[in-house]
């Protein structure tokens, strides 16, 4: 009886051992993985920077968390090459392996792309940086091909899988179409790209504002009194919208001038080019000009002067600084401006004879 005792007591803890020694061989693999694998890249990181190849440093920015999944690959493969393990355990490992290893490369190739759009958004004169709906496209496409691959590799059969997406995908379209209206829509405005993060836009309901962020389902735009108005994209896609921001961010403003009949035309638009010379911010080329419009009224003369400024958002104080320097001028100037002669009449007063009655 003692004797089959140790030998149970033995074959429990030859049991432990060839447990334990692969799963400390994993793990001390996995932290001498990890520990090289970050001394590596610092060391790579310092030579391309040196270098300034900007293709190598995205790479090098991609491969943080692929790494990570690389080197438990290793940890899991290095135990099996050195110990017999059950047939069971090496069953799970091959795909696991195998798995870490496809999922590695998918997140590297969905950073590489996502860096590419936002190289090329900057490129554009947009700040793609911004933008989630192109980094949630890259990855979402990226991790279901990575899927597939996965689902192979365990050897499972995807073909009732698709089958079972595509009716249930139905369903769910049609009980999220306006959000999918509204993804299919942001996928619309960055492929066509009417708008960028940082355009000054107007819907033709009125809403104005600078674009901050162009969303999966919605647009933010931020107004002049620094209000955000979330948008669906939809409503960007069917509204007849202006982008003051394209093809360039300058664009030309009118004020309009009114003196009295009495005035010399001559002075006025000479003064007007002057006032605006003095104004900053107010663009020289094309220069200035002052336009009558629309001409010689029953009440006074009306002029209109044209000026290019760099952006929409300057326009309301340029406006303002200039009308109050041409106000200010023609005072001095002694032009005369428009007044208005109430006069007020009374109706006549009749008077009635009374008439006597007999």
């Amino acid at each position: 009886m003692q004797c089959d005792n140790e030998e149970v007591e033995s074959t429990r803890a030859a049991v432990l051992t060839d447990l334990i020694q692969p799963v400390l061989i994993f793990f001390l693999t996995l932290s001498l993985m990890v520990g090289v694998g970050s001394l590596l890249r610092k060391w790579l990181f310092k030579r391309v920077k040196k270098s300034g190849n900007p293709y190598l440093l995205a790479f090098l920015e991609s491969t943080g968390i692929a790494s990570l999944l690389w080197s438990m690959a290793i940890a899991i493969y290095i135990p099996f090459a050195m110990h017999d393990l059950p047939e069971r355990a090496e069953q799970f490992a091959s795909p696991a392996i195998k798995i870490l290893v496809v999922f590695g490369f998918c997140l590297i190739g969905a950073n590489l792309l996502s860096r590419f759009i936002n190289a090329y958004g900057r490129q554009q004169n947009s700040q793609y940086a911004g933008i989630g709906l192109s980094r949630t496209l890259v990855y979402i496409i990226v991790l279901g091909f990575g899927s597939t691959i996965a689902l192979r590799v365990l050897g499972l059969d995807i073909t009732p899988l698709l089958a079972t997406l595509g009716v249930g995908g139905i369903a769910l379209a049609l009980a999220l179409q306006d959000t999918l209206a509204n993804f299919f829509a942001g996928v619309h405005i960055i492929v066509e790209s009417p708008i960028y993060v940082g355009d000054f836009i107007k819907l033709n309901t009125g809403e104005e504002g600078v674009v901050t962020d162009i969303g999966w389902r919605t647009t933010r735009i931020t107004m002049l009194q620094n209000n955000t108005i979330v948008i669906p994209n939809s409503k960007i896609t069917t509204s007849i919208l202006i982008n003051y921001t394209m093809p360039e961010s300058r664009l030309a403003t009118d004020v309009d001038i009114v003196v009295a009949h009495g005035a010399d035309l001559d002075l006025v638009r000479r003064l007007v080019l002057e006032e605006i010379d003095q104004v900053e911010g107010i663009l020289k080329n094309p220069p200035p000009i002052v336009l009558m419009d629309p001409g010689v009224l029953p009440t006074h003369i009306q002029l209109r002067t044209w000026v290019q400024i760099p952006n929409r958002l300057e326009q309301g104080l340029l406006r303002s600084e200039l009308r109050f320097r041409i106000a200010a001028r023609f005072q001095q100037e002694g032009i005369p401006l428009p007044s208005v002669n109430y006069v007020f009449t009374q109706p006549p007063v009749t008077t009635t004879t009374p008439t006597n009655s007999l």
